[in-house]
């Protein structure tokens, strides 16, 4: 499978940056790019080039199109189980960065450590982003209330350094699957 481009790179922001206040145009202010556990290729330099510019980070997907909620944990994405979610129902989302088989393999290595720490794998992905200086704000995507609430109550979760360092643990070893 070939790699998705997954937004912005540093040297396309310093370039938008750079024309704008050229030509006295409006600046760019945000990117929206994939930000999540199985995918933080942004902090591979992105994340200086965004700070620096004062260019805000508008996650997406920080969910990992739902592998770090924990649903795919047990079944994985089967096609015969289609109320799971997008991936299990369509193939061709099966064929996409989430639903490769190390991402699959990640998230249930990042979904085991929120609940060692007593955490929802929820709460610990979205946790992560909502308290990461990286990211200006999160789209999230729900598909019933009880997800939008439970999205919402992990505004407030505080995930402690030692936590951090477990996650920076698993995403040294795994890189970046999705």
């Amino acid at each position: 499978m070939g790699r998705e481009h997954s937004g912005p790179t540093w040297a396309g922001v310093c370039e938008f940056v750079r024309v704008a206040a050229e030509h006295g145009l409006p600046r760019i202010v945000s990117v929206q790019n994939p930000y999540a556990l199985l995918n933080r290729a942004l902090d591979d330099g992105l994340d200086e080039t965004l700070h620096r510019t004062g260019v805000g980070l508008l996650a997406y997907s920080p969910l990992g199109f739902g592998t770090l909620t924990g649903k795919y944990d047990e079944p994985g994405f089967d096609a015969q189980q289609p109320e799971l979610g997008r991936i299990a129902e369509f193939a061709a989302m099966r064929q996409q960065r989430w639903a490769r088989p190390e991402a699959l393999a990640a998230a249930r290595e990042y979904n085991a450590l929120a609940r060692r720490h007593g955490l929802t794998p929820t709460q610990m992905a979205l946790a992560f982003c909502y308290g990461n200086w990286r990211v200006a704000s999160t789209i999230i995507g729900v598909t019933s209330l009880a997800q939008l609430d439970e999205n919402l109550a992990a505004w407030g979760t505080r995930l402690p350094t030692e936590l951090l360092a477990e996650i920076d643990a698993i995403r040294w070893r795994l890189r970046d699957p999705a």
